[in-house]
């Protein structure tokens, strides 16, 4: 995405023989022979084991290399692309603004819901203690720090070196101040600068496809390897993720409603019948970006000047995804339950900035490609294992649709009180031509 225009990037294709079924199958596979393995026994177990479990670990590593180049240049292009949308007029910079408060508030659920959510109804013990001990290899990182001691970690002393050591907090705080810094300097070189790191995102991008390209081997070695040593309480496991995740996207996707009625004044039923073609588009597709036709019509439904319209949308598409921070965070927050990490409140609010500050750099991608990229960054910063997320991965489809779901929710709602607030209300009889 160039520095001087924000607009929504191109669906990046998945790689040769990437598909989500495909992957749910295999984590089906191998679950089920590492359970059967494990039902029947012997010596031989072990070493099957010993001989799969590699395999998954390489095809993680393969992931992991890509999350420190790719959080760079999206933050990066995500905050000078913001920049330049807002440079470009008052109804950019509101919309900028609108959605900038929404993702922090997003985030903020998370960090409130989400541990309330897992009290009330927590992973059962021993599916926790199976699972950890499936992956024992990925331990929680060291003991929570004081506040006093946190604090002072949260400034590279080497941008590097964070990078170098998973210290993910201290490379987005370093970026984003570099990215604010950029969007100070002359056009030329400010373009310049942002080509570049746009071309990284892209190049990252290819790299990521064609490790995907191989999640049906990696997904069956590492649920292989569960399924072994945790037995069938693999699957209850993730049976409990799949629903916890999608009920905070779900409580992120119905606020949305609240938000049109009262942030532009629309009732109800209306706002429900106009969105409801969009949604459905949504679901079949799970792409925000696919969805912005029917988008457009709705918020023509509801009385939005196309003029405000055709610009709010697609820079919602591009740089507002309002289901990310809180879903993202939520995953890394249930890693955290699953390995009994116990979060203070300066954790916690590092977490909450992670999650609103990268989701703005974030590109519309299949769920499962954007996936380990998107959440990796916040479990680093929270100092859980983000080895978890190679099998949690293979089980995104129903959230993912939750989240293109609440996304494009959202995206009219937004769009909406945004025209409410800049175009001023509709006169009656505007209001009954666009009805």
């Amino acid at each position: 995405m160039s520095s001087t225009e924000a607009r929504p990037t191109p669906e990046t294709p998945a790689a040769p023989g990437f598909s989500a079924p495909l992957m749910l199958l295999a984590l089906a596979v191998g679950l089920a022979a590492g359970i059967g393995a494990a039902a029947i026994g012997g010596d031989w177990v072990a070493t099957a084991i010993a001989t799969v479990e590699p395999v998954g670990d390489i095809w993680l590593r393969a992931l992991q290399m890509t999350i420190a180049p790719l959080i760079i240049a999206l933050v990066i292009t995500g905050i000078t692309a913001a920049g330049a949308a807002a440079r470009a007029g008052r109804l950019a910079g509101r919309a900028i603004f609108t959605f900038i408060v929404i993702l922090w508030c997003s985030s903020l659920t998370a960090a409130l819901l989400m541990p309330l959510m897992l009290d009330v109804w927590p992973l059962p013990t021993g599916s926790a203690a199976a699972l950890k001990a499936a992956l024992s290899g990925n331990e929680a990182s060291g003991t929570v720090p004081g506040i006093g001691e946190f604090l002072r970690s949260l400034i590279p002393t080497n941008p590097i070196q964070a990078a170098a050591s998973d210290n993910f907090i201290q490379l987005i705080i370093f970026v984003t101040v570099f990215a604010f810094a950029l969007m100070r300097l002359p056009d030329g070189p400010r373009r310049l600068l942002s080509d570049f790191f746009s071309a990284v995102t892209d190049t990252m991008l290819i790299i990521i496809n064609w490790v995907l390209a191989l999640a049906p081997i990696g997904v069956t070695a590492l649920a292989f390897v569960v399924g072994a040593r945790a037995g069938s309480s693999a699957l209850g496991a993730l049976l409990h993720y799949v629903i916890v995740v999608s009920a905070i996207g779900t409580i992120v996707w119905l606020a949305a409603y609240p938000v049109a009625v009262f942030g532009a004044k629309i009732p109800l039923g209306r706002f429900t019948r106009a969105v409801l073609p969009s949604q459905a588009v949504a679901i079949s597709t799970r792409s925000s970006l696919a969805s912005l036709p029917a988008m457009l019509k709705a918020t023509q439904k509801l009385g939005v000047p196309a003029a405000t319209s055709e610009v709010v949308l697609p820079l919602a598409v591009a740089l507002f995804r309002a289901t990310g921070p809180v879903m993202n965070f939520a995953v890394a927050l249930y890693v955290a339950h699953w390995y009994g990490v116990e979060l203070g409140p300066a954790q916690l609010a590092a977490g909450v900035a992670a999650a609103a500050i990268t989701t703005m750099g974030a590109v519309s991608l299949p769920g499962q490609v954007s996936f380990y990229t998107s959440i990796a960054p916040i479990g680093l910063a929270l100092g859980v294992p983000v080895e978890p997320l190679g099998l949690l991965v293979a089980v995104e489809t129903l959230p993912d649709i939750m989240r293109t779901l609440g996304n494009v929710t959202w995206d009219v709602a937004a769009t909406t009180t945004v025209s409410a607030r800049t175009d001023g209300p509709l006169t009656p009889e505007e209001d009954v031509a666009n009805s």
